[in-house]
C-alpha cells in the first residue's frame, strides 16, 4: 500500500504512511504494541527519510510522531542502540553499542515508533523528559525481542543476556500514563433525563 490514512477513536487517532510498506499492517503492529497506554489523539506519520537510515520525532504539543525510514536499507538490519549499561574508569565513562537485528522495514518503523511513544508517555506521566534515550530504546527493544524474536548483540557480535540490558522498571516509571481499566461487565450509565438513542444513553465502545 503506497499511501494510507487510517483513523479510529481509541489509541492512534490518525495514521499516515507514504512509504511502500503496507499501511494497515504497520498500523496494526503499532496499535498492538501500545495497547493499554493512554495515547488518545495521537497522530502518526511514516515516510521515507532524505538519506538517514532512520529517524523519529515526537511533538508533545501537537501529539504527533514522525517516523522516517531509509529507502536504501538492506535487511536484516543491525540497529545501534543505547541499551547497554554505562561503564567507567578513572578517566571517563562510556556506553558500549548493543545492536538489535531487525528483519525488515516494518520492524525498523515499529522500533522508532515505540521509542518516540515512550518519550510521549514520559511527558504524560509528568516525568522529567531529559536524558531518556536509553529508557526509550529499552521500551522499544522489549517489544521487538518478546514478540518478533529480535536478538540483542554486543560489540563482538555475541548475544547479550536479558538482564544486562533490561534492568529498569519502565512500566512503573510511566504508570501515570496507563489507561484506566474498567471492571469487566461494567456499563456506563446514562445521564438522568437523557433521551432514548442520545449519545448519553448509548454504550460507548471506546474510551474518549
Amino acid at each position: 500500500m503506497a499511501r494510507s490514512t487510517i483513523c479510529q477513536r481509541s489509541g492512534i487517532a490518525a495514521f499516515q504512511n507514504s512509504t511502500d510498506l503496507d499501511g494497515e499492517r504497520l498500523r496494526r503492529m503499532c496499535l498492538a504494541a501500545v495497547a493499554g497506554w493512554r495515547l488518545d489523539g495521537l497522530g502518526v506519520r511514516v515516510r521515507f527519510s532524505r538519506g538517514a537510515d532512520f529517524s523519529g520525532t515526537c511533538c508533545y504539543q501537537t501529539r504527533r510522531i514522525y517516523v522516517n525510514l531509509g529507502r536504501h536499507l538492506a535487511y536484516p538490519y543491525r540497529m545501534g542502540t543505547h541499551l547497554a549499561r554505562a561503564r567507567s574508569n578513572a578517566r571517563r565513562w562510556w556506553k558500549p553499542i548493543y545492536t538489535l537485528e531487525l528483519t525488515d522495514g516494518y520492524q525498523v518503523v515499529l522500533f522508532v515508533f515505540l521509542h518516540e511513544c515512550f518519550h510521549l508517555l514520559v511527558k504524560r506521566a509528568r516525568r522529567n523528559t531529559r536524558q531518556k534515550e536509553s529508557m526509550c530504546d529499552r521500551f522499544a527493544a522489549r517489544v521487538l525481542v518478546d514478540h518478533y524474536g529480535a536478538v540483542v548483540r554486543d560489540e563482538h557480535d555475541r548475544p547479550v543476556l536479558r538482564h544486562e540490558w533490561d534492568f529498569q522498571n519502565l512500566e512503573r516509571f510511566v504508570a501515570a500514563a496507563r489507561r484506566p481499566v474498567r471492571p469487566r461487565g461494567s456499563v456506563r450509565r446514562a445521564s438522568p433525563g437523557a433521551a432514548p438513542g442520545s449519545a448519553a444513553s448509548q454504550l460507548l465502545l471506546f474510551d474518549v
